[in-house]
């Protein structure tokens, strides 16, 4: 029985995964997620790391508002030493004399104080989760995690990944792969520091390359997620899979915090979100969160599955949109060929059968026409 894992250029890879090690010589690859394979080098800290580096000082019994006053400040001053950081940054993360109010414990503290009024997502609930009210992720103030594994099916640049699935969601897809996750309630609550600790060792043993939350969704558990960074000590990338529909509150408090973002872009408008994933004001969301992350030093893996029959409505749109609006950013795209019929879309005729394989090479080229950096 050969080992699975396996150590190239110092980051972790997967023998049984080739592409995994193939994707350390792809020069657009590299190029592309330049700091993350640098991270994963030990070079530089991820990010969350730098914000612990730093110092902030606010009342423990300030509001909201004053807050993101101090959190506004001192994301200025993260970018600062972000984008002037050499190599004794690196010194000064391994020393681990971190302020004790710093940037990360006040975005965990304004997650936390947001959970009273839960806005974490654009559904803005403004339900007092704190208290015991539900809202449209039917969660509370706690964090159900279904599982925790090191997943070898994700795309080449990321695997080994330890993906850390939450239960719930904020979306109603009728087509949900996960639905026994995302629209039944399963898992159960671990504690942060907990989680930290696993991580700490997978890290350790040079097991994965990323943390990745994903789910059902992680928006609704962003408070809980921050708690797990406050606890985390190791030098790991933090990847975001998302359905991407945050509200500009959660983005501002993931900004300086997530390594690579790895978001959905289902649909091409508001028509087609609404029938099959019951959500409002999809598209201007979704772009807009987008423009919020369109900057140098983000690095975005954009998934988008293509649906049987919703090329020209959604397929296309979504593509040309990435493709003439996303200019700073570091952008590869996944054209996703993993349809299946599941859950409720035997109830949609549109989307009742699988995706054909001359509906996804239509997509792939059309991708490839507009100059996009694939990946799969």
């Amino acid at each position: 029985m050969f080992p699975a894992f396996t150590i190239v250029d110092g980051i972790p890879a997967l023998i049984i995964r080739p592409d995994s090690i193939t994707i350390l010589k792809d020069e657009e690859a590299l190029e592309k997620f330049r700091r993350y394979w640098d991270i994963l080098r030990n070079e530089v800290p991820a990010k969350y790391l730098i914000a612990k580096l730093i110092s902030v000082d606010y009342a423990e019994d300030a509001d909201e508002k004053e807050l993101w006053k101090v959190h506004d400040e001192a994301m200025k001053e993260f970018w600062e030493v972000f984008y002037d950081s050499d190599k004794s940054l690196m010194d000064k993360i391994k020393e681990g004399k971190f302020p004790e109010k710093n940037l990360l414990k006040l975005k965990r503290d304004l997650a936390w104080e947001i959970l009273k009024s839960c806005r974490f997502c654009e559904w803005r609930c403004n339900v007092n989760r704190l208290e015991g009210k539900l809202g449209v992720c039917k969660l509370d103030r706690r964090s159900y995690i279904s599982s925790i594994f090191v997943h070898m099916g994700e795309e080449a640049e990321l695997v080994p990944s330890l993906t850390i699935f939450f239960s719930h969601c904020n979306f109603k897809c009728v087509y949900c792969q996960n639905w026994d996750i995302s629209q039944v309630h399963a898992g159960e609550e671990i504690p942060p520091k907990k989680v930290a600790k696993m991580i700490e060792e997978e890290r350790s043993l040079l097991r994965i390359r990323n943390v990745n939350w994903v789910g059902g969704e992680p928006t609704p558990n962003l408070h809980y997620i921050l708690d797990v960074l406050v606890y985390l000590k190791a030098n790991v990338p933090q990847v975001w899979n998302s359905n991407f529909y945050n509200s500009v509150e959660a983005i501002k408090l993931l900004l300086g915090i997530i390594d690579l973002w790895l978001p959905d872009f289902k649909y091409g408008n508001d028509r087609c979100a609404l029938r099959l994933s019951k959500i409002p004001k999809y598209f201007s969301t979704i772009t807009r969160n987008f423009k919020m992350i369109d900057k140098d030093s983000e690095e975005i893996l954009i998934r988008h599955l293509v649906l049987p029959n919703h090329i020209e409505c959604c397929t296309k749109v979504v593509l040309e949109w990435i493709a003439n609006n996303i200019k700073n950013a570091r952008v590869r795209v996944n054209v996703m060929e993993q349809y299946r019929p599941e859950y409720q879309a035997y109830k949609y005729p549109d989307i009742s059968r699988r995706l054909r394989r001359d509906e996804w090479i239509k997509a792939v080229n059309y991708a490839r026409s507009l100059g996009l950096s694939l990946t799969v």
